[in-house]
């Protein structure tokens, strides 16, 4: 599918970013005073609703049908994309073209104007990919469960040729079902396997169960794999893992001097399945997630060990004999992180600048792209933006700041946000350029001058209480032999203001889903007829093997509510599926 933009651009001001976040962070002086003497040249549009810092400007390059997950930018400034569908978004409209995207500005107005798509589509049965990257004048793409090259003929925007397959028969079920990858200089194809599990338990996300020990998965998940770029028709083993304990490593970027670095998710219900062990706000503020460099053989930790963003080290896990932070076991011979960030912020992508157009002060640093937390309920979500982390001789050279933020919009939930960072690229102009998943946006950013690049960034503000918290309830049915002052407080159990209850990281604040957890407004129910005895059998006993979203429930949510609490929570959940 072809198409051109004709519709015009509208010039409004951008406006200056603030710097959020969960950690009490120093701020970044950066020392280059010469680049303060750039001329400032003007802004069009709003920043496409983010914000960036004073200097630079957000602009919209793209909106594209889709869950636009990684992008790469081509030496010829064509801008390819990778999306991606599946139970995994809760609501998308139907895809009938292909899952890869290119996008090309010709006039030079910094955005779009021929947009192609191209690859495989649902109607062959395909579910798209995240993971894409340039090599040697080809194109890499992530499809299911392979990595496939397309050849790019000069003057050719979208291939017209097949693709061949460089690597099949990657793992494609569990919690992680994504292939991002990087390829080096020397033509090594570097490959994620995110973990079926969240800790390699022997019963997936339920209270206090221990873990595998060993970990088995190890041997064909958690980790990355490497490939020769250049060889088709490879086929995924055991044999090719390059390195393992990264539970989900979407970030892979490697810098001038060959040095290999990825992100990873950390874990997640440490204070929902360990309550003996950790408190709510624990919960909320571990683990850290990190961002690691790659060395062959080299093992991270997942699933005995988790980084401690307090103690700034990795510790046991509870499923392996931790004993909530203190003891450190096997976890002192694992290999360490190399920066580390608030929890479940999520970590989608990182890349290294090498460009000039930024000021030097970014040079050779990293670039993250936080996809934005589900697993901090009670307290407010995190994440949803895009910071830039400081590095010298591949080592973290200060803390980091936020970039850009403003993406999520209103409501920092995976159910409500605006638009979730994703992906990012590094143009060969030396423009940046992010990825939406919700909606599929690709802002394209560049420094405009006129700003001292050596002020210091805002500090971080402080997180309060989620957006519902504290506000009246919506007029709702009251549910045979229940009360409305039962629905009440079955909804102030549901937002945490009672009991720690964490239902609204999995379903929403408004109760509408998320990736994780089903919407409970839809009078659509998965496990029972709807009544209240088959909802109050649903939450006492939770849902260990879901149907169709990827969050399984602990019993009770994983918080001690008692039988009051659970007739009261059962009422209000009852009552959003059967209101009018």
């Amino acid at each position: 599918m072809k198409y051109r933009r004709s519709e015009p651009m509208r010039a409004l001001p951008v406006v200056a970013a603030g710097c959020f976040g969960a950690l009490a962070l120093v701020t970044t002086v950066f020392a280059q005073k010469a680049e303060t003497a750039k001329q400032a040249v003007p802004c069009p549009g709003n920043g496409g609703g983010i914000n960036v810092p004073d200097g630079f400007c957000a602009t919209v390059f793209a909106d594209i049908p889709g869950h636009a997950r990684h992008l790469v930018v081509a030496p010829n400034g064509v801008v390819y994309v990778n999306t991606w569908s599946g139970a995994y978004y809760k609501t998308s409209a139907p895809l009938t073209d292909g899952f890869l995207v290119a996008l090309r500005d010709t006039d030079g107005d910094g955005r779009a104007d021929v947009i192609e798509r191209f690859g495989e589509t649902p109607a062959t049965g395909a579910h798209g990919g995240t993971g894409i990257g340039i090599h040697r004048g080809a194109l890499y793409a992530e499809i299911d469960d392979r990595i496939v090259r397309y050849a790019l003929a000069e003057g050719e925007i979208a291939p017209e040729t097949p693709p061949e397959t460089i690597v099949a028969g990657l793992p494609v079920s569990g919690d992680h079902p994504m292939h991002p990858f990087t390829i080096d200089a020397t033509g090594h194809l570097y490959v994620d396997l995110g973990s079926a599990t969240n800790t390699c338990e022997i019963f997936n996300r339920m209270p206090r169960t221990r873990g595998n020990d060993p970990c088995t998965e190890l041997e064909t998940r958690g980790g990355i794999w490497r490939y020769d770029a250049s060889k088709t028709n490879q086929r995924f083993s055991k044999a090719e893992r390059f390195a393992t304990g990264l539970r989900n490593a979407e970030g892979i970027a490697v810098d001038t001097a060959g040095r290999i670095y990825a992100t990873q998710h950390g874990r997640d219900q440490l204070a929902e399945n360990w309550s003996n062990l950790y408190r709510p706000e624990q919960g909320q503020s571990l683990p850290a997630e990190v961002m690691v460099e790659l060395k062959q053989g080299g093992d991270y930790g997942w699933p005995y060990c988790y980084h401690d963003g307090e103690r700034q080290k990795l510790v046991l896990a509870p499923e392996y004999g931790g004993d909530g932070g203190k003891a450190v076991g096997i976890c002192a011979s694992k290999d360490p992180a190399v920066a580390f960030f608030p929890a479940h912020w999520a970590p989608n992508d990182l890349k290294i600048y090498a460009g000039t157009q930024f000021p030097a002060a970014y040079r050779g640093g990293a670039f993250l792209a936080f996809h934005g937390s589900w697993n901090r309920a009670p307290g407010p979500q995190g994440g949803y933006n895009v910071v830039f982390q400081p590095l010298a001789d591949g080592k973290a050279a200060g803390p980091f700041t936020v970039f850009a933020d403003g993406f999520a919009g209103a409501v920092k939930e995976p159910g409500r946000a605006a638009y979730r960072p994703s992906g990012l690229a590094v143009g060969p102009d030396g423009a940046l350029y992010v990825s939406d998943d919700v909606r599929g946006r690709i802002w394209r950013i560049t420094y405009v001058g006129g700003a001292d690049v050596t002020k210091a960034l805002s500090a971080p503000a402080p997180e309060g209480l989620r957006p519902e918290a504290g506000t009246s309830a919506p007029s709702l049915p009251t549910p045979p032999g229940s009360t409305a002052d039962q629905v009440a407080l079955g909804r102030r159990i549901y937002l945490g203001e009672v009991g720690g209850a964490t239902c609204g990281g999995c379903h929403g604040s408004d109760a509408r889903g998320t990736p994780v957890g089903p919407d409970l407004t839809s009078g659509t129910w998965l496990w029972g007829d709807g009544s209240l005895d088959s909802i109050t059998r649903t939450i006492v006993a939770g849902v260990p093997h879901p149907k169709k979203n990827l969050g399984a429930m602990p019993p009770l949510g994983g918080v001690e509510l008692s039988q009051a609490d659970v007739a009261a929570l059962a009422a209000y959940v009852w009552a959003l599926g059967h209101q009018k």
